[in-house]
């Protein structure tokens, strides 16, 4: 079987795995990060959502070779002891309820306010238009976000 070098959350690693297995699963299967969640499987619902070289992608629709030699950061990664500002926007303003979508939502988020620190409300539904909560959490999400780019911005 092939091997990849890929670093993930900091750490370099070289793992085998076919070239066609989505990213998701090198993740869940073979590292053991489980805080990337499947979805749907066909790059609709933002569950899997993961940083490659800081760009959000669907891992569930990214192949492995397509990973080589770059960094992948999943929400284990985004911070330690879960102290990013959206970590904790997320808490202060109440929005997991089920909790499946919610790190695919965060990094999606994080992707946003790395490019746009103050984004204004329709640019935070524009980068968010895609990621789907079947709680319906969305006004609480949109909070989060602005309270996490107000509180970066201190």
């Amino acid at each position: 079987m092939p091997s990849i070098t890929v670093t993930i959350n900091g750490q370099r690693q070289t793992i085998e795995a076919p070239p066609d297995m989505p990213l998701l699963w090198l993740l869940r299967d073979l590292v053991g990060l489980s805080g990337t969640k499947y979805g749907c499987g066909v790059g609709v619902c933002g569950a899997c959502v993961v940083h490659l070289d800081d760009e959000p992608v669907r891992a569930c629709l990214t192949p492995v070779a397509l990973v080589d030699g770059r960094r992948v950061t999943t929400i284990e990664g985004l911070s330690a002891e879960h102290s990013h500002p959206l970590q904790q926007a997320w808490l202060a303003e109440d929005v997991p309820q089920c909790g499946y979508c919610q790190s695919g939502q965060i990094m999606s988020a994080a992707a946003l306010l790395a490019k746009n620190p103050h984004p204004g409300e329709s640019e935070i539904i524009a980068a968010m238009e895609n990621n789907f909560c079947r709680c319906g959490t969305y006004q609480r999400i949109s909070r989060a976000i602005r309270r996490a780019a107000e509180e970066a911005g201190k």
